[in-house]
């Protein structure tokens, strides 16, 4: 029994530790203030047509919309995505560019780090409701995770709010020290 304790609160203390590593970084730069809301819009039921976003952007509805989703949260939650590219799939990345940069050159458990979705439910043609899991080495270190996608300039990208909520949580519950773009 002790073991599995240990077990469990070794996985634990893994999930705040990839948690920090996806999303902390150098967020202790900036002052108190609101953490992001990760409850999503009310889910609808996903389209089944698809079509293409705006400008030859990725699809905003149906099953191609929903893939896209997948594939840009894997991406941008992969310890080893490039930081530019990180910045490509978040929304609002132009004010996140410190923190993701600093956590990249900082933290070496964030290479091992990924994510799968799990669920993606469309709640218009620019957002979507996400369930996903961060792994570590392969393992589920925060498991069941809700999470909203945003359609942004022909993207799907992690919704602020999302990325935010994980930064709170790593930052045991509390706000203060959150980077200006996860405050109001």
């Amino acid at each position: 029994m002790q073991r599995l304790h240990f077990r469990v609160s070794s996985l634990v203390s893994a999930s705040l530790l990839v948690a920090a590593a996806l999303a902390l970084g150098a967020c202790s730069s900036g002052g108190g203030g609101g953490g992001g809301n990760t409850s999503p819009a009310a889910p609808a039921t996903s389209p089944t047509t698809t079509t293409s976003g705006a400008a030859g952007g990725e699809p905003t509805t149906g099953a191609g919309a929903v893939a896209a989703i997948k594939t840009n949260w894997a991406t941008f939650f992969n310890g080893k995505t490039p930081t530019a590219r990180r910045l490509q799939l978040i929304q609002g990345g132009d004010k996140l560019a410190k923190v993701l940069k600093a956590q990249q050159a900082g933290n070496p458990l964030a290479s091992s780090a990924t994510a799968k979705v799990t669920h993606v439910t469309l709640t218009g043609t620019s957002q979507a409701s996400v369930t996903y899991s961060i792994l570590l080495g392969g393992q589920a270190a925060l498991s069941g995770q809700s999470g909203v996608a945003v359609y942004e300039d022909g993207v799907w990208k992690v919704g602020l709010a999302s990325f935010c909520a994980l930064l709170k949580l790593e930052n045991s519950g509390n706000a203060s020290g959150l980077p200006s773009a996860c405050k109001g």
